[in-house]
């Protein structure tokens, strides 16, 4: 039996690597020792640009004793992408999620954004932004949204795979760890400015870009200052057609078709027996039509504010001291306009005139329909998110050997949206026709009626809602590191305080018209359509500004019963002991160490504007053991064995708003009681550094998650803090209920109720062609593949690649860079009938360019979605389907840039 295998099959492996610590250090006693590799060690090439930000991402990953992978930037306030995401993208086991066609989220190793943690400074710290419905909307949940920030704020990005126990648990993927910069980074006086004009061909508008950063050092280098600005503005329109899924009319719960239906039928369907409420009914009524086919547009205008203060003072070599404040704002009015016909809800009003069958016998292709229900939503969603970050840190070296970290932070993001959404509604029914035959993406169409008359519609108020997520941590740390001849041993606690409190408003008393006359207009988009792979035609719209002038309400009334806030306080030790060991000619580099957490909630919810708040609390035991071993002076060997763990969705703490069922015994609710996430991690490298700036690198990972967090029913007491609510509520009759308190009522609840494995693989290759004759020499590549598989995680793509091809010279340089990755479920229970709903996997190729034109003064060309990537999102009907849900392009973006550096 194999090691990887043996392990694999006992979980309780990691209870040993505690045993190790000790042994580890009567090892390190008696063995003897040479200095570990740092980037100190290794010769450096002096390369800039990008080949530059490569080089320093590899000494950083091949110093490291754990599984670590590094970004750094190309210069001060340059980052290689203009999005943290985009850049992350790059790195092996990494996938991301887009919003308007810019990065919003991480996948890591197969597992969705809320399994990463991510830090500001050495903090973790909350992000929230809000997107479409189909992008999830306001983020209130652990994830963190990394489009609230430009770019040019960070000077290096680590993504920490594997976990050490130093480093604070929550991220069962991995950790990000962003670095702002600081002065005492590169002493002495720094300016750079930088401006770049963005051009789109879907709005045809030009966005600007600006950056400024200075940064000095003085009192020979006692005191340093840093201060950097970030600006830009960016126009987005995603245009397209979408179905809002698919379903049947006996899947739907709405009825079939019209009894008196005698379509006529192209094709053949094959649907076995087709049955509604347990009656045999036509054949048609079981296959698959589009519920709201709809010409889609969104569109948005976006600002975002970036600062950055940094300060140092060291008035002796033993004393450092850092104060680091960040904030940032991002603003978003969006502006969201569909016209679709309804096949929901109401088929026993439609008589389908005409169907066409596809090939499989199991959708609709093309049809004609009578009675059909048609609507025009306009949608407008201005946000906000404004986060704010403070750390003070101190680094104390009391002696050769012994040196105190301290750091005092706090964070905050505070994430609103306003939604105004108006539906004109076709007052009578129509005939509507589809014909998706020669695109099965986008149909052609074929309406009933004037569809731009404003008096044959209705305007009736689809949504005024608001949402906030208020999301706040507060952190201290303090580390102590012992650095002897032989050992390192380092200790330390931390403390997080996380407060999140998600809050619901809306405008009620909007008057409902029986005509749009006068508060439509034809859509205010210039070139709907335009380049779009079929056909788009505009459609009139609600005018906002006649709307908010004449029928809006002004007052914000709260939805206390959707409201709901979770505290989370934790308290962590840990205890690891680095050292490094000559065994048999080879240099092992080791590092064993536990982490001690403590976590507190306290999660709060409404019943009828009463709060109910419920308390619970959990202790984790989390062992880490690293090894590197330095095999040869230019092959390392990494092995990690570790548990890690990752806390429940903040959401689904929320104990308010309960549906009861006093007659049948039943709850939904959420549950305040939930266990994290925990996971045993294997992690076994092979690095190769054969030659200067070269790699070939294969890592194996697997992760043994166990209590998984799933929706689920089971038996229990009603918990006591619903009684007296109960009691008080005018549907609980104790004569006829079942008494909640001595009867168990089914609970539809989140649970731990599942255990999960995920296994994959990573490959690198990274070179540049030194070797070639000019001017080929200048060319290199950097090449990574990931293979993951597990059952049933969503967001989880089976194969991710990365490819980037780059020719730079000291004056010039280009690169084009391609992500690609496989088809992704995002909803395993589906809707509407749909056994699974998810994305075609895209494929983003972008393109980069410099020119110095002297030492101070550079100029930049950069492309991004070069091929104009289009975004498809599915749904799988039976299971063996592939059913246009949205497909859609947001254009491809051109940059012209220009940059000083002093």
């Amino acid at each position: 039996m194999s090691l990887l295998t043996s392990m694999r099959k006992k979980p309780l492996y990691l209870a040993i690597s505690s045993l190790l610590i000790a042994q580890g250090a009567a090892f390190a006693q008696t063995t003897e020792t040479t200095q570990a590799p740092t980037e100190d060690n290794f010769e450096v090439i002096e390369v800039s640009g990008f080949r530059g930000s490569l080089n320093k991402g590899l000494l950083t990953k091949r110093a490291s004793v754990n599984s670590t992978e590094s970004i750094a930037a190309e210069d001060i306030g340059k980052f290689p992408d203009l999005n943290i995401a985009e850049s992350l993208q790059r790195i092996p086991g990494v996938a991301i999620s887009r919003e308007g066609g810019e990065g919003r989220q991480i996948t890591l190793r197969g597992l969705g954004p809320s399994f990463t943690r991510s830090t500001l400074n050495g903090m973790e710290v909350p992000a929230s932004t809000d997107g479409t419905d189909s992008g999830g909307g306001v983020n209130a949940g652990r994830a963190f949204d990394f489009n609230v920030f430009a770019s040019e704020l960070f000077n290096r990005v680590d993504i920490q795979k594997s976990p050490t126990a130093a480093m604070e648990e929550g991220g069962i993927a991995g950790t990000v760890d962003l670095y702002s910069a600081k002065p005492f980074d590169n002493p002495g006086l720094h300016l750079t400015a930088a401006a770049q004009g963005g051009y789109n061909d879907i709005t045809e508008d030009v966005d600007p870009r600006a950056v400024f950063m200075i940064s000095n050092t003085f009192d020979n280098d006692k005191f340093g200052a840093l201060l950097s600005v970030a600006v830009s503005d960016r126009t987005v329109r995603q245009e397209g057609y979408g179905t809002v899924r698919w379903t049947t009319p006996a899947l739907d719960g709405g009825g079939v078709y019209a009894a008196d239906s005698n379509p006529t039928i192209t094709g053949t369907p094959d649907v076995d027996t087709c049955s509604y409420k347990g009656e045999v009914v036509a054949d048609y009524n079981c296959l698959w039509t589009p519920r709201l086919p709809r010409p889609d547009y969104f569109g948005n205008d976006q600002e975002r504010v970036g600062v950055t203060v940094s300060l140092q003072y060291a008035p002796t070599d033993d004393i450092e001291l850092t104060f680091d404040a960040l904030k940032s704002t991002l603003d978003n009015t969006r502006t969201m306009y569909n016209f679709f016909h309804m096949f929901r809800s109401t088929f026993s009003d439609i008589t389908p005139v005409a169907l066409t069958v596809s090939d499989n016998g199991k959708e609709v292709v093309a049809g004609t329909f009578e009675g059909v229900q048609s609507r025009i939503e306009s949608r407008q969603q201005i946000s906000s998110t404004d986060f704010s970050q403070y750390v003070l840190s101190g680094k104390f070296n009391l002696s050769n050997a012994l040196t105190l970290s301290a750091m005092l932070g706090t964070a905050e993001s505070d994430a609103r949206s306003e939604q105004y959404r108006y539906n004109m509604t076709l007052q009578e029914e129509t005939t509507f026709s589809f014909d998706f035959s020669d695109n099965s993406n986008v149909p052609n169409v074929t309406y009933g009626y004037d569809v731009n008359d404003a008096s044959l519609y209705d305007l009736s108020d689809g949504r005024l809602r608001a949402t906030d997520v208020l999301r706040q941590n507060d952190t201290a740390k303090l580390d102590l590191v012992y650095a002897g001849d032989d050992i390192t041993i380092k200790t330390g606690f931390a403390y997080n305080d996380r407060t999140v409190k998600y809050s619901e408003e809306q405008l009620n008393g909007f008057p409902d018209q029986a005509s749009a006359e006068g508060y439509a207009e034809m859509m205010p988009v210039d070139g709907f359509g335009r380049g779009f792979d079929g056909p788009l035609d505009s459609f009139i719209v609600a005018d906002f500004d006649a709307i908010k002038k004449d029928l809006l309400p002004t007052e914000w009334t709260p939805r206390a019963s959707q409201s709901w806030e979770v505290e989370e306080e934790t308290t962590a030790f840990y205890l690891e002991l680095n050292a490094e060991h000559e065994v048999a000619n080879m240099i092992l580099r080791t590092n064993y160490g536990v982490r001690y957490v403590e976590t507190t909630t306290t999660a709060s919810g409404f019943i009828d504007d009463e709060t109910v708040t419920i308390e619970n609390d959990y202790r984790n035991l989390l062992p880490a053991m690293n090894l590197a071993l330095d095999a040869t002076d230019d092959v390392v060997v990494r092995l990690g064995l570790s548990r890690s763990m990752t806390r429940p969705s903040l959401g689904s703490l929320n104990p308010g708003n309960p549906s009861f069922s006093y007659i049948n015994g039943t709850v939904s609710v959420g549950n305040p009681y939930l266990d994290p996430f925990v996971s045993d991690n294997i992690d076994v490298g092979v690095e190769w550094y054969f030659d200067s700036e070269a790699l070939i690198a294969a890592t194996y990972f697997f992760k043994d998650v166990k209590d998984w967090i799933t929706s689920s029913t089971e038996e229990k007491l009603v918990d006591e803090a619903y009684l007296p609510f109960i009691d008080a509520d005018p549907q609980y009759d104790p004569l006829i209920a079942l008494d909640p308190r001595t009867v168990p009522y089914t609970h539809s609840s989140p649970v731990n109720a599942d255990n999960k494995e995920i296994e994959g693989f990573e490959l690198i290759y990274q070179q540049p062609f030194s070797f070639l004759p000019e001017p080929f020499n200048n060319l290199g590549t950097v090449a990574n593949f990931t293979h993951v598989t597990a059952d049933e995680i969503e967001g989880l793509s089976e194969n991710s690649y990365n490819f980037t091809l780059y020719y730079e010279t000291e004056t010039y340089g280009a690169r084009v860079s391609m992500n690609k990755r496989d088809d992704y479920i995002t909803d395993f229970s589906g809707s509407n009938g749909n056994a699974e709903e998810g994305t075609t996997g895209p494929t983003q190729v972008d393109f980069s360019s410099f020119y110095h034109l002297n030492d101070n003064l550079t100029f930049t060309f950069e492309i991004i979605n070069l091929t104009d990537e289009y975004e498809r999102l599915f749904t799988t009907g039976d299971g063996t389907q592939n059913l246009m849900r949205e497909y859609n392009h947001t254009g491809t973006q051109y940059f012209l840039g220009v940059r000083y550096n002093m």
